[in-house]
């Protein structure tokens, strides 16, 4: 229900994460300005798979839109699947058109009831995007660089921002401003300007080089499945995951973790890709036909921004997205967090009264970061040369998970209770439930 006594909201970054805090403060403000540096509506235009603007220099890698994510995402849009499907996104079960290689053991394909949407990351978001432009309440500023917060005299309320459209600079007056920027936020140097303390940020090294090739697929590849995924280990730090997504295509994205990075020329890429714990990928791709030339970015570390814990927080303002938190892109997180966060922030501007910053971040932290954030670690940890020696409970839990991956390798329920919680459905803890615990002990058991 529409809330319109609330005037303007301003939402900076027109990426996902903007887009998605957009479609959440559309039903409860008069207006949503988005404001971005980038000419949008020429990348509306644009329809290559790795054709990606300045805002979005990794948009061009494979993205993942996990199982809750998509839920969350099909919430704020109605329909989108089906619209992405019609487009050429390719959907299915989570894990039953998943070949899914987990220390190069081939795991089970049961049927999940997962959802599975597979697209590139440039169609989606100009999907998306599209469907934001259509809401009556929200406008686009672009090409518009970002200068800085607008306070009341007492620094106590954000009340707008300051940009510039090259040598012209206006201010735009808001009763809220979200961060929707990104990992390079200025919030927190704006935070300590205004006198609210520095940041506490929390990092683990991760230093992940990855490498993605497109290729036009001929329709004897991935019969039945949708992707593969080569899991990288400790005893191999590096993976690859092969995707299809519209009009015949497929990408590829080989990752290498603490330095184990994958070549930039496709000879060398596939190489690498028959160097990982199992061939699949190279098997499936060796032979297709390369579209354009490889990609490559790098990623240093994880990087976690606790707003939440400062004393005090100004009034007027909110932060999403990568601006709080910055996921090893491994895994596939960050679209599906920004949507859970977009949730959040949906739920609390549809209350009546002023939008309480601090307990919106408290909430965004425990429900939509806390969890991955301690995946994300966790999973990282466990690569030599990642955050030092590990701890005795980390041992134990990593000995747990390879008991039961290899358990879930024999049972498909243990794969799907496993999907879950990777596609972060359900919290790690659901992976230590006692009947699982005993379904794992049971597949460990050896067969006569």
């Amino acid at each position: 229900m529409q809330t319109t006594d609330r005037g303007r909201a301003i939402v900076l970054g027109a990426s996902m994460a903007g887009l998605l805090a957009a479609r959440a403060l559309a039903d409860s403000y008069a207006e949503v300005v988005v404001v971005d540096r980038d000419d949008l509506a020429e990348d509306d235009r644009g329809k290559g798979h790795s054709e990606t603007r300045r805002g979005v220099p990794h948009g061009g890698h494979l993205h993942n839109l996990l199982a809750a994510g998509l839920i969350a995402v099909e919430e704020l849009f109605p329909g989108i699947t089906g619209e992405l499907s019609a487009a050429g996104a390719v959907v299915g079960d989570g894990t039953e058109n998943v070949r899914w290689l987990v220390n190069g053991t081939r795991m089970p394909k049961p049927r999940s009831g997962l959802p599975l949407l597979s697209v590139s990351r440039p169609h989606l978001e100009r999907r998306v995007r599209a469907r934001v432009r259509a809401l009556s309440t929200v406008v686009f500023q672009e090409r518009v660089e970002i200068k800085g917060l607008l306070t009341d005299p007492a620094r106590a309320t954000v009340v707008g921002v300051r940009v510039a459209v090259g040598e012209d600079h206006r201010d735009l007056l808001a009763d809220l401003v979200v961060d929707a920027t990104g990992r390079r936020t200025r919030t927190p140097s704006w935070l300590t300007e205004l006198g609210y303390g520095e940041v506490e940020e929390e990092k683990l090294t991760v230093n992940v080089g990855y490498t993605t090739q497109y290729y036009r697929l001929s329709e004897d590849r991935l019969v039945d499945e949708v992707s593969i995924d080569v899991g990288g280990s400790a005893a191999v730090p590096r993976g690859a995951l092969c995707a299809k997504i519209e009009d015949g295509c497929a990408v590829v994205t080989g990752y290498g973790i603490a330095g184990a990075y994958p070549p930039r020329d496709t000879a060398g890429f596939h190489d690498f890709l028959k160097s990982l714990a199992a061939t699949d990928i190279h098997e499936a791709v060796h032979d297709q036909e390369p579209l354009g030339d490889p990609l490559t970015y790098r990623f240093p570390a994880n990087l976690r921004r606790r707003y939440e814990r400062l004393p005090s927080f100004p009034d007027g303002l909110l932060v999403i997205g990568d601006a709080v938190c910055s996921f090893n892109p491994v895994y596939g997180q960050g679209i599906t967090v920004a949507a859970l966060g977009a949730r959040v922030l949906r739920e609390h501007v549809s209350r009546p009264g002023a939008v309480a910053p601090r307990t919106f971040l408290a909430d965004l932290a425990a429900r939509a970061v806390d969890h991955v954030w301690d995946l994300t670690t966790g999973a990282d940890a466990a690569f030599p040369g990642v955050g030092g020696e590990p701890t005795e409970e980390q041992v134990a839990e990593q000995a747990y998970l390879d008991r039961f991956l290899a358990a879930a390798a024999r049972d498909g329920d243990l794969l799907v209770a496993y999907a879950r919680v990777a596609f972060l459905l359900d919290p790690a803890a659901a992976l230590v439930a006692p009947e699982i615990q005993e379904a794992v002990a049971r597949a460990s058991v050896p067969t006569a």
